[in-house]
């Protein structure tokens, strides 16, 4: 394990910035139409569920990572296995986020550019940030969450004033009831962005203060949930459902209607500078957490000499995943939310969550009778 220490509000800063990261790339929850900010917020109390489940893990095995008290609560002969497909799922994900960043950049302004160079140059940089440890991704992330909220104020300033909001577009509210909101939470918004609060477990032993650590990511999935409900809203309200649902980036063509007095326009470099900073930060966390957890596994020091190749494996999934975007996308859909997200962001953990529970219980009780 590294020996290296956070604070409370770089962790909040890592994970609002994580959260924000690929969901504001797409319309979250859209299927249900204009109550898709309800199932985004339904999403965000699914992880905080899931973040409590994780926090108690924790507190049973404070300065073990994951890697290490899987294979003590499930023993070796299941946890160890357990432990190198969650590093391959980290691996995985973090190649489909860099997938989606590379599409963006292609799409919005480098359009002659080959996807291989654009997240050639975007997977370096994250390498060699990772290979410097958590520290310097922490003090990173504590600098350009307030950059990327000062740029978020502007925005939605800039989009009040120039009155292209039309409120009725979210309207009805639950016109269809509740099932096609709960259908879509489960479905999507619960995996997607919340869910993978998951990798955080792996840099719970790293905050300095483990009093404030569950204060600091609660109210960081909270302000998270709340900031991808409103731009979902804002998404809603200017593009209308149809346009939002059929749009490849909504939050870029919602950008692109900022007008005001007729000479403040085309501000589509907050769409690139917002959604580049939160890629780096969510496909750095999820090659980090790989990093250290399969040094963990196979007692390599420093942890930092497989960034380099990890990260070149990160490449190669983004560049192999999928033979286009579309294909890309209904795979993140209709095949890993069930596949993948579910096993490993909800039932690997309860069943270990229960395990450990009655285990420690029985320590305890152990104790007490001596």
């Amino acid at each position: 394990m590294e020996k290296a220490r956070i604070t409370p509000y770089q962790l909040f800063a890592l994970v609002l910035l994580f959260e924000l990261g690929s969901a504001l790339l797409v319309a979250v929850g859209i299927e249900a139409k204009q109550d898709a900010w309800i199932v985004i917020l339904l999403g965000m109390l699914g992880g905080l569920g899931l973040f409590f489940i994780c926090y108690r893990l924790y507190c049973f095995y404070p300065d073990m990572l994951p890697t290490e008290y899987l294979q003590k609560v499930v023993g070796k002969g299941i946890g160890r296995p357990i432990a190198y497909l969650y590093m391959l799922y980290n691996l995985y994900i973090a190649g489909r986020v860099l997938r989606d960043f590379g599409t963006m950049l292609l799409t919005f302004a480098y359009i002659e550019t080959p996807l291989l160079i654009a997240n050639t140059l975007m997977i370096l940089v994250i390498i060699y940030t990772v290979s410097k440890g958590i520290e310097v991704l922490a003090r990173t992330g504590e600098l350009f969450l307030v950059f990327i909220y000062l740029l978020a104020g502007s925005g939605v300033i800039l989009v009040l004033f120039s009155g292209v909001i039309d409120i009725h577009n979210l309207q009805p509210v639950l016109e269809n009831g509740w099932k096609p909101i709960i259908k879509t939470t489960l479905k999507e918004s619960m995996y997607f962005p919340f869910g993978e609060l998951l990798v955080f477990t792996m840099i719970f032993p790293y905050v300095e203060d483990a009093k404030k650590l569950r204060n600091a990511s609660v109210l960081a999935t909270v302000v998270s949930g709340l900031s991808l409900a409103l731009v979902m809203m804002f998404n809603i309200s200017i593009l209308g459902v149809n346009l939002t649902a059929l749009s490849q980036f909504p939050l870029l063509s919602t950008i692109q209607t900022i007008q005001v007095a007729d000479f403040l326009e085309r501000l589509d470099v907050y769409f690139m500078i917002a959604l580049v900073v939160g890629g780096f930060f969510k496909i750095s966390l999820f090659l980090y957490v790989a990093v250290i957890g399969t040094a963990n596994l196979f007692n390599v020091k420093p942890a930092s000499r497989l960034s380099y190749p990890l990260g070149l494996v990160v490449l190669f999934m983004s560049m192999t995943m999928a033979s286009n975007y579309s294909e890309h996308i209904k795979e993140g859909i209709g095949i890993v939310p069930l596949l993948l997200h579910l096993p490993f962001q909800y039932i690997f953990p309860i069943i270990v969550f229960i395990v450990a529970y009655f285990k420690n219980k029985k320590k305890s009780k152990h104790q007490k009778a001596n």
